[in-house]
């Protein structure tokens, strides 16, 4: 994969993860209502942001989608808070793509947004995984 697929990609991934913290600040409990909008926040920060890297890249970057399908229904706030964690595993594993992808600068921006959503999904989830962004390691044990 080219660096410039794995912007593309993470871009959308960001356009996703934007469309689905709208559902999770309509739906989760006011206790966690402005964490749901610091990670709306900072995943507009970053979508804006690989816009202008797609750019710059000589790429012309990927629009949002009118809509996006969740990965199951979202009535409640314990399901929004599900989605939340799920949003950010799937951020971190297209950020960890990037990671492989790139170099230099690049490189470890792409590595800061994949620690960013990892610690934003052990908030959500309560708990942690050994590789996060890397789905493929995440059921193998530590040796």
């Amino acid at each position: 994969m080219s660096a410039l697929d794995a912007v593309q990609a993470a871009l959308a991934a960001e356009h996703a993860a934007v469309y689905g913290y709208g559902v999770v600040g309509a739906r989760v409990g006011e206790e966690r209502r402005a964490e749901a909008t610091a990670a709306y926040a900072a995943h507009r920060a970053r979508r804006d942001a690989l816009a202008r890297t797609v750019r710059d890249l000589g790429g012309r970057p990927a629009a949002a989608a009118a809509g996006y399908a969740l990965p199951f229904p979202v009535p409640d706030a314990a399901a929004a808070v599900r989605l939340a964690a799920e949003l950010e595993d799937r951020v971190a594993g297209v950020y960890a793509d990037l990671v492989r992808a790139s170099e230099g600068p690049l490189r470890r921006e792409a590595a800061g947004a994949l620690r960013e959503a990892a610690v934003r999904a052990v908030r959500w989830r309560g708990s942690g995984v050994a590789f996060p962004g890397l789905a493929e390691r995440a059921s193998e044990q530590l040796s």
